[in-house]
């Protein structure tokens, strides 16, 4: 789970970088049977196209970067 825990961060970490240029970012809050849960914050947490960036962007990115990664869910 440890190494489940780093390589989620290490992509969140590439994923933050293109949240910031709109003001926006992204905390990992915890992970529960390789469902990946999240904060929006920024203007990510207000915007109302944040499903569409979880699911869509983050989600897919986690999905493609991380073996074991079932999904990402907003909390």
């Amino acid at each position: 789970m440890q190494d489940l825990n780093k390589d989620v961060e290490a992509a969140l970490e590439r994923i933050r970088n293109a949240l910031r240029v709109e003001g926006g970012d992204v905390k990992l809050m915890g992970i529960d049977d390789g469902v990946v849960k999240v904060k929006l914050q920024g203007t990510c947490a207000g915007c109302p196209f944040s499903q569409m960036t979880l699911k869509n962007f983050i989600e897919k990115e986690l999905k493609k970067d991380v073996p074991g990664v079932k999904g990402v869910q907003a909390v």
